[in-house]
């Protein structure tokens, strides 16, 4: 049975991030990936997917990009290869298709069961996130049968689905990016929202992400409770520039009627404002970093995706009858969790199976990262890997 000093579970962003660091540190361990480098990019992303973050930013550890598109964005595709080419620039050792089914203590370190063999390390870093496993409403158990549905993560493109109109329930960048791409294609979308906040593309001559990497915004706590944003790839979206897509907006899916009618709130307003208040307040943030640091920066300029006039219904839909609008497909793109089910450490899950952890530490010996956790906004994207891999690594070699 081999001993590591450190098993890192999961190959993608997070995993890869540590696994350089560990190196830099002269660190003995290994990654352990249940499938391919990436493979959540490779299986849960539809085709035309793109980074919501620009090239310049979406960099791991050691890196930094010199490409000719600093503020484009890389596909998935792109993404998979940038990951495979720095595990190979950077010898990192990463043994794939080798699913991880418990981890446990043994005799003061940890005995990890895999697929096929039995390791043992003295510290674990689980990399696998907490955005891997779609969540659904209980509603979805009541659609009838003739009604194909799916999750953000498995739609592919607008042809793979059925003829008709097509209801995506849920209005962060997957549900709004999805339905942009079904209505741009010409495919009746109904688009059921939530409280979700909206950030805009660009700002006063820059990506807004960039803005907020450079100003420090996105270090800012998580509030609570908070939904994923509506971000657009190309250019801001929003409810308003949905609906003038021609997308029908409704509000938070609620229930289902015994007659086979979908019941939805009357909450699109509220959604509308809270999104356009959280960009302005987003927006003016940066007016004040800009005024504060005495950077030229062009004045602001009429945001389309923004200023677009709204065509949302009225009065408001609050049921939707599935037969008789011709709705053949529910897209559910209502949230994403993770699986720790293999991890069987004492105080390392709570009862429900979520990280017990804080600051990516959690019971000695056991850390986590890449987790959406409320320290920061940039929390659970590759934004924060420098960050959270050096942290892990510089405690675990003072631990030594």
């Amino acid at each position: 049975m081999k001993t590591y000093e450190v098993v890192v579970v999961g190959a993608g962003w997070a995993g890869l991030s540590v696994s350089f660091e560990l190196a830099q540190k002269g660190l003995g361990h290994i990654v352990l990936e249940r499938g391919r480098i990436g493979d959540t990019w490779r299986t849960q992303r539809w085709a035309s997917f793109h980074m919501n973050t620009p090239n310049v930013l979406t960099v791991l550890p050691g890196d930094r990009y010199e490409g000719p598109a600093p503020e484009g964005f890389m596909s998935g595709d792109d993404f998979i290869a940038m990951l495979e080419s720095y595990v190979e620039r950077n010898s990192l050792p990463v043994r794939e298709n080798t699913t991880v089914v418990d981890v446990s203590p043994a005799d003061g370190d940890f005995e990890i069961r895999t697929c096929d063999d039995i390791m043992r390390a003295d510290a674990l870093v689980v990399a696998t996130g907490n955005l891997n496993i779609p969540v659904r409403p209980a509603i979805s158990e009541r659609l009838p049968s003739s009604v194909l549905q799916l999750d953000g993560a498995d739609y592919r493109d607008p042809a793979s689905l059925p003829e008709g109109a097509i209801l995506v329930v849920g209005c962060g960048d997957t549900g709004g990016q999805i339905a942009e791409e079904l209505a741009q294609v010409g495919r009746r979308v109904f688009l059921s929202t939530g409280r979700n906040g909206r950030v805009p593309r660009r700002y006063r001559g820059r990506d807004i992400f960039l803005w907020m990497s450079e100003s420090k915004l996105n270090q800012r706590p998580r509030q609570p409770g908070a939904s994923r944003a509506l971000v657009g790839r190309t250019g801001t979206l929003s409810l308003q520039s949905l609906s003038a897509l021609g997308v029908t907006l409704v509000g938070r899916a609620r229930k289902m009627s015994p007659s086979g009618s979908i019941l939805f709130d009357d909450s699109l307003s509220e959604s509308a404002a809270f999104a356009d208040d959280l960009s302005q307040g987003l927006k003016s943030a940066i007016d004040e970093y800009i005024l504060r640091e005495s950077i030229e920066a062009p004045e602001a300029q009429p945001d389309p995706g923004e200023t677009v006039p709204a065509r949302f219904p009225n009065p408001p839909i609050t049921k939707l009858d599935l037969a008789s609008e011709g709705i053949r497909t529910v897209i559910w793109a209502t949230g994403l969790t993770g699986n720790f089910s293999w991890l069987n450490i004492p105080g390392a899950i709570d009862n429900e199976g979520r990280p017990l952890q804080e600051r990516s530490l959690s019971v000695p010996g056991v850390y986590f990262i890449g987790l959406d956790n409320p320290e920061a906004q940039r929390s659970g994207t590759v934004l924060a890997a420098g960050h959270e891999a050096e942290r892990i690594v510089n405690h675990l070699a003072s631990a030594r």
